[in-house]
């Protein structure tokens, strides 16, 4: 009985190890299970109410069609092409909104200068500017570039702005006290205070910058995932489009979980007990 308890016990272990770890992190049966749910509620709804087609595409047809792409490399040039658009527009709005947003936030008369016309800026549709910007830059990368950055922008700007703001004024006088200069009082104590304000925005960023990417890609351009849809919207590729709305949530996931696991790396007095994410 002694030798057999062991060999029992151990499937008990692993059970309630996997237990935890599911109680810990419930979106391990979650999302398998919505998963499962929406597309196979999908799948069961078109093939019995013979659904067209061209209406909407079961999701083994969508799948089919995005086999088809990938193999013959369509996918992945256009893909190549957005993801270029959307880093640079990324990188280009994050520059810009902490540069402007640090002098903001620490300067009285620059914010009142300068905030009120990004404010408006930002009221300003971005559909209904982005034919003009096609104008200045062309139909090449540079205008999408812009306009992802623009849409992009201003979640980063005020989430720098208030961050930078939110510092405790008890360590603001503690460093003075210590007769630190306003320099190393903002790398020392407002910008990691604010660094997790400014990661909320980045994650917000880079979703928009996919967005404003696309938004760009159907007003006008030559390549890129939002044109291929145009395309396969002039043939009636149905699953093609529905294809590349996969493709292009997989891309916005992927790029929101990879900043989120820069800000797990970087704020790392914040991570205690916390998973990394995408583990």
């Amino acid at each position: 009985m002694s030798d057999s308890s062991p060999a029992r016990s151990a499937p008990a272990t692993l059970a309630a190890r996997i237990a935890r770890r599911v109680r810990a992190q419930p979106e391990l049966i979650c999302v398998p299970f919505m998963f499962v749910v929406i597309f196979g509620g999908w799948e069961w709804y078109v093939t019995a109410a013979k659904v067209s087609e061209l209406i909407l595409p079961s999701p083994s047809r969508i799948v089919a069609a995005l086999a088809r792409g990938l193999a013959s490399g369509i996918y992945v040039k256009a893909l190549w092409v957005t993801l270029q658009e959307i880093l640079l527009g990324f990188v280009l709005s994050a520059s810009v909104a902490f540069v402007l947003g640090t002098l903001i936030s620490q300067i009285r008369w620059f914010e009142a200068m300068i905030y009120p016309y990004v404010v408006a800026l930002q009221t300003l549709p971005k559909i209904a500017i982005a034919p003009l910007i096609l104008v200045w830059a062309g139909l090449g990368l540079e205008s999408k570039i812009i306009i992802a950055a623009l849409v992009s922008f201003f979640p980063m700007l005020v989430n720098t702005i208030v961050g930078l703001k939110a510092t405790s004024a008890d360590k603001i006088e503690l460093m003075r006290a210590l007769t630190a200069s306003r320099t190393k009082i903002f790398f020392l104590v407002r910008l990691p205070e604010a660094l997790p304000y400014i990661f909320a925005g980045l994650n917000i960023g880079i979703v928009l910058a996919v967005l404003g990417a696309i938004v760009g890609e159907f007003v006008g351009a030559k390549a890129g995932l939002g044109y291929l849809i145009i395309q396969m919207n002039y043939t009636m590729d149905v699953a093609g489009m529905f294809a590349v709305l996969v493709i292009l949530g997989v891309m916005g996931v992927t790029l929101n979980l990879l900043v989120s696991w820069l800000r797990w790396r970087i704020i790392f007095w914040q991570r205690d007990g916390v998973t990394p994410p995408g583990v």
